[in-house]
């Protein structure tokens, strides 16, 4: 790594191989960071060396990465691996980890490709050994061919379905689908219809997916209304309910899912502003067409920003890049303006089915905020729900001065599993919108750092007027 790039992009999921591939296509030097050992993110996550040779298992949606990584490994652009992203600053310096070295890296320009995570899902037993998000289980398929045979699948929304259907395909089998999708959704989701009829293929490859897992005998029960995970040392079974009545399914291995949300850390402790969805329940960060912030020379793309997808994250990575390239002096307007053009057009095609699957899959209010007191809300501190609610009625108005009651948010992740749950939980007992209570602040280092590694970073001295 050099010490000054014209363009630094964080994450080499879809969105940040399109902006590091426009980016170095056009003559800027172009860094691209990221955590994992080869280029993909979570959705094309071990394409270049996937171990199924059957790629239907897999579907052909995910072997469309090939041609971004591709293109990227022939961009010219640098791609480090390995690398933990811990700080960027507003004057854009980028604190970096490769190999136990800790560096201070700047740019003209940063793009946060940051992605997505799943949604919190606190419920009862969430956190005993033997559960783990449908995305986790996921990404062990992709990454290593292993599976869980005999999970039971928990949740809504269309990666629930996916890695079901992924397993299936594979031959794991499936104990059980718990589908928690809400009754009223359909209804919620119909003034979106007609529009998302224009993505007609889109919605019905979900309904085959659905249809192929009936079709295998696997169990698929809709409607359930409310879950908790037993065991004691982990999970032994689930308990779900439908109306009043209560049934429990024995399984070793439960994977929940109720959506995705940006994953907002590395930006929001940048200091860029974000606001609250209302549509999406989740913080959006505030950008511009060309994806950056009010912060000077800092953008984000894909998902990291709002939720849209694979597709829609290229796009708006090539669209941050350009405008990157214009603000950099690489690209003229007429030029910057030309080349986004396409990519905008793809982009509002693949948005038209978003509002549709937003409202269909929009979790229950009782699967995202804990109703029984026991319930642990921050896993990295052990913080149950009764102390949240009783530090609320003590006087707390928002998660960052819960801290100081509770610890809640203070762990190693600094909110990333808890704080959706905690900011709608203070809003709720407060009878304030969430937008009110805020989120929890973040601050550098974003992710673990060891002490050795700052002791040891290496800094640029400063000249001062007048001295020698």
């Amino acid at each position: 790594m050099k010490s000054r790039y014209d363009i630094a992009i964080v994450g080499a999921g879809p969105a940040g191989m399109a902006a590091a591939a426009a980016a170095a296509g056009h003559g800027a030097s172009v860094l691209l960071l990221d955590e994992q050992s080869e280029a993909g993110g979570q959705i094309y996550r071990a394409v270049s060396r996937q171990n199924f040779k059957d790629r239907n298992i897999l579907g052909s949606d995910y072997y469309e990465g090939l041609d971004l990584v591709s293109e990227l490994a022939s961009s010219g652009a640098e791609h480090v691996t390995g690398a933990t992203v811990w700080q960027v600053s507003p004057e854009r310096e980028i604190g970096v980890s490769k190999d136990g070295t800790a560096r201070m890296v700047t740019a003209g320009q940063v793009i946060l490709a940051t992605g997505a995570q799943e949604r919190p899902f606190p419920v009862p037993g969430w956190t005993l050994p033997g559960v783990m998000t449908a995305g986790g289980a996921q990404s062990v398929l992709k990454s290593s061919a292993l599976a869980a045979p005999d999970a039971v699948f928990a949740g809504s929304g269309p990666l629930l379905y996916l890695v079901a259907y992924q397993y299936m395909k594979a031959g794991i089998p499936v104990r059980a689908i718990l589908d928690t999708t809400p009754r009223a959704n359909a209804l919620r989701a119909l003034p979106h219809l007609p529009a998302a009829l224009r993505s007609i293929g889109a919605l019905m490859k979900g309904r085959r997916w659905i249809a192929s897992l009936r079709a295998a005998g696997i169990p698929f029960i809709k409607h359930i209304e409310d879950l908790k995970l037993t065991g004691t040392d982990c999970v032994t079974g689930v308990e779900y309910r439908r109306g009043k009545r209560w049934r429990k399914i024995d399984a070793a291995q439960v994977f929940l899912h109720q959506g995705v949300v940006p994953d907002v850390n590395l930006a929001m402790a940048a200091g860029c502003a974000h606001r609250w969805s209302a549509a999406q329940l989740c913080w959006h960060a505030e950008t511009d067409a060309w994806g950056e912030t009010d912060i000077p020379g800092i953008a984000i793309a894909g998902d990291g920003a709002a939720i849209g997808g694979a597709l829609a994250a290229e796009y708006l990575g090539r669209i941050a890049a350009h405008g990157a390239l214009h603000r950099c002096g690489c690209l003229g307007r007429a030029e910057r303006d030309s080349l986004a053009a396409p990519f905008r057009r793809a982009l509002a095609g693949e948005m038209r089915l978003r509002p549709f699957l937003d409202a269909l899959f929009r979790p229950p209010r009782r699967l995202r905020i804990p109703q029984g007191d026991a319930t642990i809300v921050c896993r990295c501190e052990e913080v149950p729900a009764a102390l949240i609610r009783e530090s609320v009625a003590l006087g707390c108005l928002g998660p960052n001065q819960l801290k100081s009651f509770s610890r809640c948010g203070m762990g190693p992740c600094q909110g990333r599993f808890c704080g959706l749950t905690v900011s709608e939980m203070i809003a709720e007992a407060r009878g304030v919108g969430v937008a009110e209570v805020g989120a929890l602040r973040l601050r550098p280092p974003v992710k673990p750092l060891m002490l050795e590694e700052l002791a040891a970073l290496a800094v640029e001295p400063v000249s001062m007027p007048g001295k020698r």
